[in-house]
């Protein structure tokens, strides 16, 4: 699934390139391709885990 997560960004950005470089650029690709960027690097960053949790994590530890 990790894997899945690479591809949509990877996707994402291809299809906004391409719409970008077209001299007649279709917005709808263009914004279609961003979005799907999007939630690819939205899903990656839902699994990593915040730094502020950490810290509170290591001050309950060592009490």
């Amino acid at each position: 699934m990790k894997y899945f997560n690479y591809i949509l960004i990877v996707v994402g950005a291809i299809v906004a390139m391409y719409a970008k470089v077209g001299s007649d650029q279709n917005q709808f690709i263009l914004i279609g391709g961003i979005v799907v960027l999007m939630i690819g690097v939205y899903r990656i960053s839902k699994s990593i885990p915040s730094k502020r949790d950490e810290e509170i994590d290591d001050e309950n530890m060592a009490q």
